[in-house]
């Protein structure tokens, strides 16, 4: 938070590639914000004076320049660097491309790089190989020790990225990891981003995540044109990096429950011998419902546990939540009750599926049948 400004960019949220509310500012040349009302959610309202027929034209014309001059600035060609070609960083890749960027994956699979390759990138063998002279590194690992190890170890980022980039760390962490990262990079000259995501694979492909954001106002800036390009809304949460880490935890918190409770429901429903199919209708348009349960279950009606998002990943994530509140001394039971049944299914052999497998160990303890059981 800026002490000058006290809430200035706290809270902000972007959508799209170029924000509504930067096109109407450019479009006049009166001062900001006293000529035109914009909402926090970008919606700019009519500007607040009047002018002639002639004068309007004159303006049209001048907007017309400056929107087109903003868009060929935003849009600029930069060198970009992705760290982690998985199904998330693939398709943020691919949005970045296809935004007119150069960009270069770099993955612990050669696979993966040349495949990326193949689909018109460049592939670097070593994170330190991908960063030198990037303009912008996205990071999109699993967890806090990879992003550190790609950073700091060796053939790491620091050893080649150029003085003034701008690290965007992409992974779900401890936010007072995120504020030890960024304190370390920023010490060197470079800048950090602390930006985790959420929207799932295909969300990732077309350019409309979810990006929750904090960090240094010369951060975001460095970082808008691959923000834009990745993005459908961006929420610029902080000035300082822990921010975006410590809202996603958050998220995480939840999504983890509601996947399991809706594991739960959907094996008690089972076990009652009712059609999962009718449950699943009803409940979706019931005030029961959650987006989980919409978007999970499915898989569990046709008894596919290809992995969306593994069950591994809610391990790590609710395992996170349960050290932070110790830390704070805060009481998390639900969360907590959840994690054990990640830890089940990890255990049962399942870590590696998909986190709707929660329901299949529900199945096992108790004997129930559900689709695809052999």
């Amino acid at each position: 938070m800026s002490p000058a400004s006290g809430r200035a960019r706290t809270g902000t949220v972007r959508t799209g590639r170029y924000p509504r509310a930067a096109l109407f500012q450019c479009s006049f040349r009166y001062s900001w914000p006293s000529c035109l009302l914009v909402s926090r959610f970008g919606s700019a309202a009519k500007p607040c004076y009047s002018r002639s027929r002639a004068a309007a034209k004159a303006a049209h014309r001048e907007t017309f320049a400056r929107v087109s001059c903003m868009s060929a600035s935003t849009t600029q060609n930069q060198r970009i660097a992705v760290i982690g070609l998985g199904s998330m960083g693939y398709g943020m890749a691919t949005s970045l491309k296809r935004a007119g960027h150069t960009v270069t994956g770099c993955d612990v699979s050669a696979d993966a790089v040349a495949r990326f390759v193949k689909d018109g990138g460049a592939g670097a063998a070593t994170p330190a190989e991908a960063a030198k002279g990037a303009d912008i590194v996205v990071s999109v690992v699993v967890n806090a020790a990879q992003t550190e190890t790609i950073l700091f170890g060796k053939d790491g980022v620091a050893e080649t990225l150029p003085k003034d980039s701008v690290f965007i760390s992409s992974a779900t962490m401890d936010p007072d990891v995120a504020r030890r990262l960024a304190k370390q990079l920023e010490a060197t000259g470079r800048h950090y981003l602390d930006a985790p995501i959420s929207g799932g694979a295909q969300r990732a492909a077309q350019g409309e995540l979810t990006i929750l954001a904090s960090g240094s106002a010369a951060a975001f800036a460095k970082a808008r044109s691959a923000l834009d390009a990745m993005a459908a809304k961006l929420y610029e949460l902080g000035d300082a990096a822990g921010q975006g880490a410590a809202f996603k935890m958050i998220n995480q918190l939840l999504a983890g429950v509601h996947i399991a409770a809706a594991s739960e429901a959907m094996a008690f429903a089972a076990k009652q011998g009712l059609d999962i199919r009718k449950v699943y209708e009803v409940i979706t348009a019931s005030a029961g419902n959650s987006w989980m349960f919409e978007n999970r279950m499915p898989h569990v009606l046709d008894g596919d546990y290809t992995p969306r998002s593994a069950v591994e990943i809610f391990v790590k994530d609710l395992g996170i939540i349960q050290d932070m509140a110790r830390s704070a001394r805060f009481p998390v039971p639900v969360s907590a009750a959840a994690l054990q049944m990640f830890l089940m299914t990890s255990a049962a052999g399942m870590g590696r599926d998909d986190d709707a497998s929660v329901a299949r160990m529900y199945a096992q303890v108790t004997g129930v049948k559900l689709p695809g059981d052999k």
